[in-house]
C-alpha cells in the first residue's frame, strides 16, 4: 500500500536505483510530497507530486506532506523566475541554486509561480502545445534532440531576437545562461511548444 510522506531535508537526491552511486534523476525539496511504493534496506522507491519515480534514502523522508509545499498560483513571468538561476552550475537532475539541469530550470521556473509542470524535457515537450516558428514568442519553449534519439534531450526558454535562456554543460559555458541560440543547438531543434 502506498504511503504519503514529505521530504525532510532542504534538498535530497532521488536516484535511479537504491544506491547512492547510481544516477541522480531529480531532487526532492523540503516539504515536497512523495508517495512511497516500496522500502528496501534504507531506501524508499518514491513517486514525486509530478509523478517522477526514483529512490531516496529513508532518512530523507518522514511526516505528512504539507498542503502548501507548492506556492499558490500567481501571475508572473517564468523567464523572470528562471533568471534567478543565472550563473547556477549545471547539475544532472538538479533543481536548486546549487545546481540545475535544463528541464529542472523549466520545472522550477513554473513551480515558482505555483504551476506544476513535468520534470524532463521530453515530458515538457509533450505537455506543451505545438506552435510554429511564426507563432514563437518570448517565454515559449524550444526542445532539441540528439541524432538517433526519438525524444527531446534538451530544452530552453525562447527570449526572442534569436536568444535563449537555458542550463547547459559545454566547454565554453557551464550552467544557466542567456545567449544567442548556438548554431549546433539550432540544427538539432525538435519542436516549439507553449505551456
Amino acid at each position: 500500500m502506498a504511503e504519503a510522506v514529505a521530504c525532510r531535508l532542504e534538498v535530497a537526491p532521488i536516484h535511479a536505483e537504491p544506491d547512492a552511486a547510481s544516477e541522480q534523476v531529480t531532487q526532492a525539496l523540503r516539504g515536497e510530497p512523495l508517495t512511497v511504493d516500496e522500502r528496501r534496506e534504507g531506501w524508499a522507491r518514491v513517486r514525486t507530486a509530478y509523478d517522477y519515480p526514483g529512490w531516496i534514502r529513508t532518512d530523507a523522508i518522514g511526516g505528512a506532506p504539507s498542503a502548501d509545499w507548492l506556492p499558490a498560483p500567481r501571475a508572473g513571468d517564468p523567464i523572470e523566475e528562471a533568471r534567478r538561476f543565472l550563473g547556477t552550475r549545471y547539475l544532472w537532475g538538479g533543481m536548486t541554486e546549487q545546481g540545475i539541469d535544463c528541464s529542472g530550470l523549466i520545472h522550477m521556473s513554473y513551480r515558482g509561480l505555483g504551476r506544476l509542470v513535468p520534470r524532463d524535457a521530453d515530458q515538457q515537450e509533450e505537455a506543451g502545445t505545438p506552435i510554429t516558428e511564426q507563432e514563437l514568442q518570448r517565454g515559449d519553449l524550444i526542445t532539441y534532440g540528439d541524432e538517433g534519439k526519438d525524444h527531446a534531450t534538451h530544452i530552453a526558454f525562447w527570449l526572442g531576437e534569436g536568444r535563449i535562456l537555458h542550463s547547459t554543460q559545454r566547454d565554453d559555458a557551464d550552467g544557466v545562461v542567456e545567449e544567442a541560440e548556438p548554431a549546433d543547438l539550432r540544427s538539432r531543434r525538435r519542436k516549439l511548444v507553449r505551456i
